[in-house]
């Protein structure tokens, strides 16, 4: 009877087994890449200021001030109080171990949306007189990265369905539909190239200089598919 039921037992994990085990569907597993150019319309503007002094409350005041200056011009120019902030404020004792004194410095860093790449030049100067001495870069965006992104992807899925269809029609098959979906890609915006800095253009106000060189941006995607054949 025992043997009965082992053989019984045994027939029917067999059967289940094969009944999970499912022909394996015929597949291509490709990579694909879109690219969109971009021409920008936005630039992120960071700059920063500061203070030293024997005082910490002296040189924190002198930062004060320049905030002051700057927030003010920048809403006399029309720029929103949404497309500015505070990045980063320190204030810091020093000492000077040769000369046997101490120092305080005070630093402050901003971020400047500009949404009129033609009032670069104009806002550049403004900041030079309300303070600002550095520069610690530009980087150029588009009000419609997201339409482009959308693009990228199109063109991405695009790549891959015509790689995979290049490979397979010399072997008599066609492309299904896809069986995964993986997103590789990774958000990158090269930094763009600007002539002079907060000296220069302090310079020589009075002749026109081309201080800014827009370029283009890349938007890339990269996405691997996985077809079913057919």
């Amino acid at each position: 009877m025992k043997n009965v039921i082992l053989v019984v037992a045994l027939f029917l994990a067999i059967t289940i087994k094969a009944q999970d085990q499912k022909p394996q569907v015929p597949q291509i597993a490709v990579t694909g890449e879109g690219k969109v150019k971009v021409i920008p319309d936005q630039a992120v503007i960071n700059v920063g200021f500061q203070n030293s002094g024997k005082d910490s409350k002296e040189v924190k005041t002198l930062n004060d001030e320049v905030v002051d200056k700057v927030i003010k011009y920048l809403k006399k120019s029309g720029i929103p109080a949404t497309d500015y902030k505070t990045n980063n404020v320190t204030l810091y004792k020093s000492y000077d171990y040769e000369k046997k004194k101490q120092n305080f410095q005070a630093s402050q860093t901003l971020s400047i949306t500009l949404k009129d790449l033609s009032k670069y030049d104009d806002i550049m100067m403004g900041l030079n007189d309300a303070g600002v001495n550095t520069i610690n870069g530009v980087e150029f965006k588009s009000s419609k990265m997201e339409d482009y992104e959308r693009d990228a992807r199109k063109k991405a899925m695009l790549h891959a369905k015509q790689k995979a269809q290049d490979y397979v029609s010399v072997l008599g098959q066609k492309v299904g539909k896809a069986l995964l979906i993986t997103d590789n890609s990774q958000t990158y915006f090269p930094q763009p190239m600007y002539k002079g800095g907060m000296m220069a253009m302090a310079a020589d106000s009075a002749e026109t200089k081309e201080t800014l060189a827009v370029g283009e941006l890349e938007v890339i995607t990269n996405v691997s598919v996985t077809f079913a054949l057919e």
